[in-house]
């Protein structure tokens, strides 16, 4: 534990939502570095880097908080009753402007909406504020169903052009629908990437998460290209597909890239026809201001690179005058990309209602990262909402001694407020657009998240907090108004009362069969009718083992090659194989260890995995998810926490387990997959 933090500046802190301690276990709390305090409330525009500053700071903020109506924005679920409201003065009065252009009394009924309230007290204070009516909590899925976990770049066909695209999402949806009778496909986050070279592969580091990566584009799809007469970057691109499914080479995302490029920068040549003209046009128009940032961060990138923070001053300003004459200059360069977001809008939606098309009650639920690159498209263009010289992270906990630095500028909760949540109701839209679901990394972070001050250890950072009602309220108001189902990962080390929360507001959790245990107890497997109802439940994720390889113990071998093992090896097998065998003991006993599908041996890793799946379908869980790797008996995770250059991140094909390429067509009729899918459909009809 660190020296305990001045009184005068814990009071500041707290004022500000900044925590000055934290508990990484209900019996244990650790006080907060007193650096990453001040640096956090820095990042806030509060000097407390002396004594002084610090009374001065809490004298500023005290009489703020003394004198203001109101907080810059308020919650009223439903239309009900707000706190805030119900506190001001006897003779306030209230009047509010709707989002839907009406001028209404607060006590009237209010519609759901983002709206402007105006309060006025006796004493002749104003206060202009936001308020979000919303519904009080999200509806269950339409039905229980089973689902495909998949990452988009790893399912190849033989159309793509080396990495999975939105074509083959779209047949991959549509196909399990009809065929599978799956309710749902999820995919890792397809927000924009900052290019490279190499380009980050992580999705979950991208630059902008309110924009897609046109990366993902099936080009042949695209009505223009019938134009094209140059098929130069199509012949580039069969022989990238060719080195990844049959010479078994890892997916390399720049060179699929350069070669859409080329392809896409040949599509624009061709005039949109008037009908999709009128339609293009329709969409600048919606995007507005966002999408002409993004496209102008673009075309700044490919001038000056793509870190921002290095280009000339004036362009470090998205609204300098430099900027505004730089756009100008590069029009021709704007326009192509924002017409490559159009053009990836436009096949996610396909894709979504194609999903739909198939019976899914569900369809394609998209992914949401906790954050953006520093150096990408949002963090240039929305600068005033993140907290410079900070870092999102975890604390250390029994995971992870030293903690984490996920190198993700955090929101500021305080501009966040103000501007009634714009830039995350804005995102939230985007996204809604072509999902029938949304999947929540970190869902945590609506409630908290851990600030990392740049060059300090992960250790050396604090939890700051978000009004998680106001976010909460925000979420809950989006995807009702698309129909959507929320999912939340709150996976690891969650605070109490934040999946109390979450399901009062009917946001599913996430829940992995091998964390599953009865932590409170005895530590044993925890039984399939003491998990909860209102989650996801999986196997496995794209940052773990997949099940062959943990019910194998390959995972471990993986880790000793790599030199990741922090103990001897027998000791890590040991463990690994107590874990497992704990689980196939209680698989056993409920009778669910019977051999596969087709009769096969009960021991063998087949015949566990089906089981693994029987168990996922005895829960009351509302939505089970496939690993679809699982299906063929892949080995290999997508990703490995705390690699970088040791293991091919983010890069690899979805393989059997021999380790060989399996490409879309071959993957719809694999007989490993279809013997689990009707394990499934089995355990779901009775």
């Amino acid at each position: 534990m660190t020296a305990p933090l001045g009184e005068e500046l814990a009071r500041l802190a707290a004022l500000h939502g900044v925590a000055t301690s934290y508990q990484p276990a209900p019996d244990r709390t650790v006080t907060a570095s007193p650096t990453a305090v001040v640096r956090a409330l820095a990042a806030l525009g509060v000097d407390a880097g002396t004594p002084q500053a610090v009374r001065d700071a809490l004298g500023v903020r005290e009489r703020a908080l003394a004198e203001r109506l109101l907080p810059p924005t308020l919650v009223s679920w439903n239309g009900g009753p707000c706190e805030a409201l119900a506190a001001l003065p006897e003779g306030t009065r209230l009047s509010v402007a709707t989002e839907q252009g009406e001028t209404r009394d607060a006590a009237e009924g209010l519609p759901h909406g983002i709206h402007r309230l105006t309060a006025t007290a006796p004493d002749g204070r104003t206060a202009h504020v936001h308020l979000v009516v919303a519904p009080p909590r999200l509806p269950t899925p339409p039905e229980r169903s089973y689902g495909l976990l998949v990452q988009l770049y790893s399912l190849l066909s033989r159309r793509s052009w080396g990495m999975g695209d939105l074509g083959d999402l779209r047949e991959l949806a549509d196909w399990a629908g009809r065929v599978l009778g799956a309710g749902f496909v999820q995919v890792n986050p397809l927000h924009a990437a900052v290019p490279g070279a190499p380009t980050d592969p992580s999705p979950y580091r991208p630059s902008s998460r309110r924009f897609p990566d046109p990366v993902h584009l099936r080009v042949e799809e695209i009505p223009e290209d019938a134009y094209v007469e140059d098929r130069a970057p199509a012949e580039r691109a069969a022989r990238l597909r060719e080195a990844v499914l049959e010479k078994g080479e890892l997916i390399d995302r720049d060179a699929v890239w350069e070669a859409k490029r080329q392809a896409l920068e040949r599509v624009a040549e061709v005039p949109l026809g008037p009908g999709r003209r009128a339609a293009y046009c329709d969409f600048l128009a919606e995007q507005g201001q966002a999408l002409e940032d993004h496209a102008t961060w673009c075309a700044l990138a490919e001038v000056h690179g793509p870190e921002w923070s290095r280009w000339p001053e004036g362009l470090r300003d998205p609204r300098s005058a430099e900027t505004a004459r730089a756009r100008r200059e590069l029009m021709h360069r704007v326009d192509f990309h924002s017409r490559l977001v159009w053009l990836t809008d436009t096949q996610l939606t396909g894709a979504q209602r194609a999903a739909r098309e198939a019976g899914m009650g569900i369809g394609i639920v998209h992914d949401l990262a906790v954050g953006v690159h520093p150096s990408g498209a949002d963090a240039w263009a929305q600068q005033e909402y993140f907290a410079a010289g900070m870092s999102v992270g975890a604390p250390p906990d029994a995971f992870n001694a030293r903690g984490q630095d996920w190198g993700l500028p955090p929101w500021r909760p305080d501009r966040l407020a103000e501007s009634g949540y714009a830039p995350y109701r804005r995102l939230l839209r985007g996204l809604f657009r072509y999902a029938g679901a949304l999947r929540v990394d970190h869902v945590m972070g609506l409630f908290r998240l851990w600030w990392v001050p740049q060059g300090e250890a992960p250790t050396e950072g604090t939890y700051v907090r978000y009004d998680a009602e106001a976010m909460l309220a925000v979420l809950v108001l989006e995807a009702s108004r698309a129909g959507a189902v929320v999912i939340g990962e709150d996976l690891g080390t969650v605070e109490p009362g934040v999946r109390e929360a979450l399901r009062a507001r009917g946001v599913l959790g996430t829940s992995v069969l091998w964390f599953e245990r009865d932590w409170d107890g005895d530590g044993h497997p925890l039984p399939p009718d003491h998990w909860r109802a209102d989650c996801l439940a999986t196997a496995t994720t794209h940052d773990l083992p997949s099940t062959a390889a943990r019910l194998t113990g390959e995972h471990v071998e993986l880790r000793d090659r790599l030199g990741l093992l922090t103990r001897p090896i027998e000791e890590e097998r040991a463990e690994a194989a107590a874990d497992t065998g704990e689980w196939l003991a209680l698989l056993t006993r409920l009778g669910l260890l019977a051999g596969t599908a087709g009769g096969g041996d009960p021991s063998s890793e087949e015949a566990e995995v089906q089981a693994v799946h029987r168990f996922l379908l005895r829960t009351p869980a509302r939505m089970i998810g496939v690993w679809l790797p699982d299906c063929v008996g892949d080995r290999r995770p997508q990703n490995l926490p705390g690699t970088w250059d040791q293991y091919p991140n983010w890069r690899l094909p979805i393989a059997d387990g021999r380790g060989r390429p399996v490409p879309l067509e071959d993957l719809v009729a694999s007989p490993r997959l279809h013997a689990l899918i009707d394990v499934l459909k089995e355990a779901l009809e009775n």
